[in-house]
């Protein structure tokens, strides 16, 4: 890859970054760095993404055109709607902006789709105005005809961004997911529906196969924080390097 496109694949990855921090031991600390490491010298990311614990911490260190988003029904994605509604509340009533919810995957695989179609609704209506993000665990999922449908339910339900990881399982994103992802999103016909890799992206090489995809899908104008975002905590390190000039060109790793 030359210089010239990963610069340009980094900056357009830093734009569309939602930076995360979901350890289950983060402190108001670990937020305030968060928060700091946000805005870089090279810009800010799109969001900075944290438990709902530390949703009003984060909004208060944040200009607001970095938008807050929290998890809700997360990691495990239970098919719990009164866990997952008051996670939407206690994010909306701390100033966040954005929710990022784990789809009950569980659920769907065991056939329950009406209860999925029913929990994901039920959150759509707790959520507004906010933007959604529904997590699919297409790791978990495992079939394209899994992951199509998941997608499907989501988009129906009135989601903004379909999610394919919480990061927390052994396959988190990967290209083969995000392709059947983006055809179902192409094929709703929803102009403003989004798409959020996440997990395990943790080059701007890595984040340049998902940059692809998207604009082959979706078109150039899709490469834009309001349809397209990745979620990651250590990408922001290789694009900082890359942006810097420290990256050696077509490795995507800092030397």
């Amino acid at each position: 890859m030359m210089d010239a496109e990963l610069q340009a694949a980094a900056r357009q990855a830093l734009a569309c970054l939602d930076l995360t921090s979901l350890n289950d031991a983060d402190t108001p600390a670990d937020i305030e760095v968060l928060c700091r490491r946000a805005q870089t010298a090279q810009g800010p990311v799109a969001a900075v993404c944290v438990w709902p614990r530390f949703v009003a911490q984060a909004r208060a260190a944040l200009p607001a055109a970095i938008k807050v988003a929290a998890v809700a029904d997360f990691p495990d994605g239970a098919l719990d709607l009164t866990r997952a509604v008051a996670d939407v509340q206690l994010i909306a009533q701390a100033g966040g902006d954005e929710v990022d919810v784990v789809l009950p995957w569980r659920a769907l695989i065991a056939g329950e789709r009406s209860e999925v179609a029913e929990f994901l609704a039920e959150v759509r209506f707790a959520s507004r105005p906010l933007t959604l993000k529904v997590i699919i665990e297409s790791g978990e999922l495992k079939t394209p005809e899994l992951i199509a449908e998941a997608t499907r339910l989501a988009l129906v339900a009135g989601a903004d961004f379909v999610k394919t990881s919480t990061g927390k399982t052994p396959v988190s994103a990967t290209p083969e997911a995000a392709a059947v992802m983006l055809q179902e999103i192409k094929a709703s016909g929803l102009p403003a529906a989004g798409f959020k890799a996440s997990g395990g992206i943790r080059t701007v090489a890595d984040a340049r196969q998902y940059l692809q995809l998207v604009e082959a899908s979706l078109g150039a104008a899709a490469i834009d924080a309001r349809r397209f975002r990745f979620g990651a905590s250590g990408l922001l390190n290789d694009i900082e390097a890359v942006l810097s000039g420290k990256t050696a060109a077509g490795s995507g790793s800092a030397y």
